[in-house]
């Protein structure tokens, strides 16, 4: 079975579902109105359509979005729906309830403002790499908590 082939025959149905005809420069403007990153190129689009690629996570959550139907579904099929839950090991819980919520409202926002708040997150989490000492959390902020304190010279 090829997985590729399998989710451009995928692709094609939910674009026909949607009223749409399985068409590269079709799928190209919608994809590119709704998509925050840098524009997909009518190859790449092409190549999702003819099953010679399967688009990365990003770009699959945007494409069943706009298509209305599951990610899972648009990239491995039904099937997906009759498989049982995967336990995840303790601690590896995932996005809880806040994240959901907050990535909902992302998804809300038009195609500049998205661009605009990846930006922001990529550079928090850049520095956060960086940084040695972690930054407070916001509730620690909230409650009043100080975070690390700079070395104050002594009095003269």
């Amino acid at each position: 079975m090829n997985h590729k082939l399998e989710f451009a025959r995928r692709l094609r149905a939910a674009m026909h579902a949607a009223g749409l005809e399985a068409r590269p420069g079709i799928l190209l403007n919608l994809f590119n109105t709704h998509y925050w990153g840098p524009s997909v190129t009518f190859q790449a689009v092409s190549r999702w359509l003819k099953g010679e690629a399967i688009p990365a996570q990003d770009k699959l959550v945007v494409l069943s979005s706009v298509l209305k139907i599951e990610p899972a579904v648009l990239r491995f099929g039904e099937n997906v729906r009759q498989s049982p839950p995967q336990q995840r090991p303790h601690g590896e819980e995932g996005a809880g309830h806040l994240e959901h919520e907050t990535f909902a409202t992302f998804m809300r926002l038009h195609a500049p403002q998205r661009k605009l708040i990846r930006e922001i997150i990529i550079t928090f989490a850049k520095m956060n790499e960086t940084r040695s000492v972690p930054l407070p959390e916001p509730d620690q902020l909230a409650a009043g908590a100080a975070g690390p304190r700079l070395p104050t010279r002594p009095p003269s």
